[in-house]
């Protein structure tokens, strides 16, 4: 018999879309939280239409974060569906969100309208800026959350062209500190017994990722850039590339002479005798790497670095990482049975406890699957749930 998930009886009430709200919301369900999401009638997360796909609303992007939850498709511009969510929200542990600031304030689902009929209640927000200063008003979106805080424009070097990093590296970053936020609520709420709002950004985040490079900047006034390391780059060969990072050595420079054939220690040159002065000197030393790199295959350099005990890694696509045999061992990725997507493959939770670890309970909602079922379990008779279908509020 498997041990009960860690989450079990925790009842989170999602009102998230795109990829910070589910992406968080999917990790909690996936440790057990009976994950209840609320979605627009008709088109619902606004990720069930991000891309065309023959499964429509259940293209892989809505799968792709949303198993382990049910889908109550609510139209909460009608005074009987706000009224649902308030029946809803004084049973419910969690409630979240990642809406603009005030849209949640404005439906009267607020952090102080539902503390009034739930002090238990842990109210959790993720937006783009915060909810307070001069850009509150701006839709959280992760491109822009790079070019705000500065990931954008940071990059190995200059003559590189500024771009926008192609993973939604903000959203997922995010995402997970709401995650902290609210298991971090929910152990608080074990000592007092109170609830209380927990609120993340993605410029918050973004800004904190850089931790190392924001501490040397305000303190000393420099730049650290870990891309621009004179011994570190992406170095094409015959069929492919290597990424080498040369450092946490005595003296990297000359382990990736010898790896690299060259005949000669560099690092007994002036010019190259101490990392200030390869630094200075990076242009020279990435064109002897890279004329040396596009001599021989991927496979035989990767060979040759490591035999020197330096840090280095094919440049894979996707489609080769997620074929890779470690990913299997990890289990990173599990299957499941869809009622209109079919047989699918989604990535797995990468938090891997031995005695609870993430299980698959249920594959990822259609619009509304679970309306009624949700109300009957929160005591609404058949006859008002039917009323609340024939008024067009549940669908």
């Amino acid at each position: 018999m498997s041990s009960p998930l860690p989450l079990e009886g925790v009842t989170v009430l999602d009102f998230t879309q795109v990829y910070l709200g589910p992406a968080a919301t999917q990790m909690l369900g996936d440790y057990g939280a009976d994950v209840i999401k609320v979605e627009r009638p008709g088109t619902g997360d606004l990720s069930r239409t991000s891309i065309t796909d023959p499964a429509g609303l259940d293209n892989p992007v809505f799968l792709s974060i949303n198993r382990n939850k049910r889908s109550i498709s609510i139209d909460t511009r009608a005074g009987d569906g706000r009224q649902v969510i308030r029946d809803l929200a004084r049973e419910v542990d969690v409630v979240v969100s990642n809406f603009r600031p005030g849209v949640m304030e404005r439906l009267g689902l607020g952090y102080d309208d539902l503390r009034a009929i739930n002090p238990r209640i842990i109210w959790a927000s993720g937006t783009g800026f915060g909810t307070d200063g001069p850009y509150r008003h701006k839709g959280g979106q992760d491109v822009l959350a790079q070019a705000y805080t500065g990931v954008m424009w940071r990059r190995a070097s200059d003559d590189i062209p500024l771009n926008i990093y192609p993973t939604t590296l903000c959203d997922y970053t995010t995402g997970m500190h709401l995650v902290q936020g609210i298991l971090l609520a929910l152990l608080a709420r074990e000592r007092t017994g109170e609830g209380q709002k927990v609120e993340v950004a993605m410029y918050d985040s973004m800004l904190h990722m850089q931790m190392q490079e924001a501490c040397t900047q305000l303190n000393r006034g420099r730049e650290v850039n870990w891309a621009a390391m004179p011994l570190t780059g992406v170095f094409a060969t015959t069929d492919g590339a290597v990424c080498l990072v040369g450092a946490f050595k005595e003296n990297p420079l000359r382990d990736i002479c010898v790896a690299l054939e060259l005949g000669e220690d560099l690092s007994a040159r002036p010019e190259f005798a101490t990392q200030e002065a390869q630094a200075e000197h990076r242009a020279e030393l990435r064109r002897i790497f890279r004329d040396r790199f596009a001599t021989n295959t991927t496979e035989y350099w990767i060979k040759r670095l490591e035999d020197q005990d330096l840090l280095c890694a094919p440049v894979r696509t996707l489609v080769e990482a997620l074929a890779d045999e470690q990913t299997a061992v990890n289990g990173m990725v599990v299957e499941m049975d869809h009622p209109a997507a079919g047989r699918f493959r989604a990535l797995n939770a990468p938090v891997h406890l031995s005695a609870t670890p993430a299980r698959v309970r249920r594959v990822p909602p259609r619009l509304g699957e679970h309306g009624a079922e949700i109300l009957a379990e929160h005591g609404y008779p058949a006859d008002r749930v039917a009323a609340l279908r024939d008024q067009g509020v549940l669908r």
